[in-house]
């Protein structure tokens, strides 16, 4: 009976000691953790810059005029980013086009006003318009077929996607009709030709 208490009292004193933690690692194990994030999150931003360095030829994006003119369409929802037109994931981030946000959208008869809170605005001329449709991604981001409403346009002499989600996601086929009545058959004709020789 002795002995069975004896080898009882040792398993209870191996349990105590089986509680002692490492300190010393599990701090060096999370300073570790914090540094590597550190490090990933300063790469992404160096990319960042990085291609914002090759897009620095861009010029500064348009201003919407003081008188725009009365609305003939308006939305609210997302702006998930611009890329080269054609190219879903060459991302264009100059002058904050990378950036995503809500949005805004005002179409008038002197182009797309583009509001972004938390972001800087900006305008797409209704001569600068080439091409509305439907499309299911653009850079970092994939929705079903059909759901996010892409613009593309002219600016600087490149041609440029901008990627936006409605709220009501009923309302892009107004969009597309509405765009692609203001935007001459030949322009459409031309990106059609372009695209489909990529």
């Amino acid at each position: 009976m002795t002995s069975l208490t004896h080898i009882a009292v040792q398993l209870a004193a191996e349990k105590k000691s089986a509680e002692v933690t490492d300190w010393a690692a599990r701090i060096g194990w999370v300073v570790g953790l914090l540094l590597f994030i550190a490090l990933v999150y300063w790469l992404m931003r160096q990319g960042w810059k990085w291609r914002a360095g090759l897009q620095s030829g861009l010029p500064e994006l348009p201003q919407a005029p003081e008188a725009p003119g009365e609305p003939l369409l308006a939305m609210t929802g997302r702006y998930h980013g611009s890329t080269t037109a054609g190219h879903w994931l060459d991302r264009i981030v100059a002058h904050g086009l990378g950036v995503r946000s809500r949005a805004e959208l005002t179409l008038t008869a002197e182009g797309v006003r583009v509001e972004r809170p938390g972001a800087a605005d900006f305008f797409i001329p209704a001569a600068a318009l080439r091409e509305a449709r439907l499309d299911k991604g653009i850079a970092g981001k994939v929705l079903a077929e059909g759901g996010l409403l892409v613009l593309t346009w002219e600016h600087g002499g490149t041609l440029i996607d901008s990627g936006f989600r409605s709220d009501t996601a009923a309302g892009h086929n107004d969009w597309v009709t509405a765009v692609n009545n203001a935007v001459p058959t030949t322009t459409q004709d031309q990106i059609t030709t372009t695209e489909g020789a990529r």
